[in-house]
């Protein structure tokens, strides 16, 4: 059998080590997972709720269309239903706008240290990718926007950006698609969005109503605490919707995941408590790094980006011995490792265990 020549060389996507792989490979009883920007607060009740309503059900295909949470999220987002596309996370929704815009020939521009998958889902689409390094860990629009060509198909804009955390303003992003041909689509992946009260901050539906060649990405795996229903979407102007429609797979998000998602929009008092105990938990991270004398990037998420003055891997290395699971093995960022923010618990334990990491690999040295 031969594969696709063009994907034999793919990385496969990794994610953060799993808690009882590491208790059993270590030997912990207590391990805190801190490396995929999970919501250590867990859902609304209200979406437990949900999923235990649809268990009678499991023998059922779910809607299709997702009336019902497409009716519910486009009041909220004050949008029309046709503009909604879902997802298995946003990542479907990215593998999905890749197949359906790109093909061989066509260019398509992300920073250089960006979400991953946007290069992955274009390499598959056999499309040539354009890096544009990021500048201080923000996205570089000026330079994006220089390498447009005809050949330009998809500019890929992570807002913040995972790993770094950063933002692109309003005001940057009004003078960056202003400039933009109307023939390239600019996806803004917005999966941390509702985390951020940053009035800089741009809010990617104000874009979607007024450019046809936006989409805004969101997710409810992050503050929403849904990651393992895996359900996202996409917001676009409706016959660019409907577009990524024609390649989506039937039935591609549960009904649990459509449930849950419905009842997490309307506990807007969980959300709240999420951002509120974020910040604090982000104020909590800065205040220890600048103690240590440790960098970061300004953080607008649920994660930190901080440099550790050490390789990243003898860190993660330190810290996963100790129960601390991070992120590491950046390739413009050798030394930083990306950590999510925790409970009030966890951050703390989280701290410790650096400070004991920094100082043994400090005497090794």
């Amino acid at each position: 059998m031969q594969p696709k020549s063009n994907i034999v060389h793919l990385p496969v996507y990794q994610p953060g080590k799993p808690i009882e792989e590491v208790k059993r490979e270590l030997g912990l009883t207590e391990v805190i997972k801190l490396a995929s920007n999970e919501n250590p607060f867990g859902c609304s009740e209200q979406a437990k709720q949900a999923i235990m309503s649809e268990l009678d059900n499991t023998s059922l295909y779910p809607d299709g269309g997702a009336v019902a949470l497409t009716q519910t999220l486009a009041e909220h987002l004050g949008v029309s239903g046709d503009q909604l596309i879902f997802g298995a996370g946003s990542d479907e929704v990215i593998l999905m706008i890749a197949r359906a815009f790109l093909v061989k020939g066509d260019e398509t521009v992300m920073a250089d240290e960006t979400f991953p998958q946007y290069k992955h889902n274009a390499e598959i689409e056999h499309a040539t990718i354009v890096e544009v390094p990021l500048r201080d860990g923000k996205h570089d629009l000026p330079a994006m926007l220089a390498k447009v060509n005809e050949r330009t198909k998809i500019i890929w804009i992570c807002n913040p950006n995972n790993p770094t955390g950063t933002i692109v303003t309003r005001e940057e992003l009004d003078a960056f698609l202003s400039e933009v041909p109307p023939h390239v689509l600019v996806i803004l992946d917005e999966a941390y969005c509702e985390y951020i009260g940053d009035p800089s901050y741009p809010d990617g539906v104000d874009y979607v109503k007024q450019y046809k060649n936006v989409i805004a990405l969101r997710t409810f795996s992050k503050i929403y605490g849904l990651a393992s229903l895996r359900i996202g979407y996409g917001i676009g102007h409706p016959e660019v919707i409907r577009y990524v429609n024609q390649v989506r797979e039937p039935f591609n998000t549960t009904r649990y995941a459509q449930a849950a998602a419905r009842a997490s929009i309307l506990d807007t008092a969980f959300i709240d408590s999420c951002r509120e105990r974020n910040a604090e938990g982000l104020q909590y991270l800065k205040e220890q790094f600048d103690r240590l004398g440790l960098s970061y990037f300004e953080p607008y998420g649920n994660f930190v980006m901080v440099d550790v003055k050490q390789p990243s891997q003898a860190v993660f290395d330190g810290l996963l011995r100790k129960g601390i699971i991070a992120r590491a093995r950046w390739t413009y960022y050798p030394t930083h490792i990306r950590i999510t923010v925790g409970s009030r618990e966890q951050n703390e334990k989280f701290i410790q265990a650096l400070e004991q990491v920094l100082q043994e690999l400090a005497v090794q040295s």
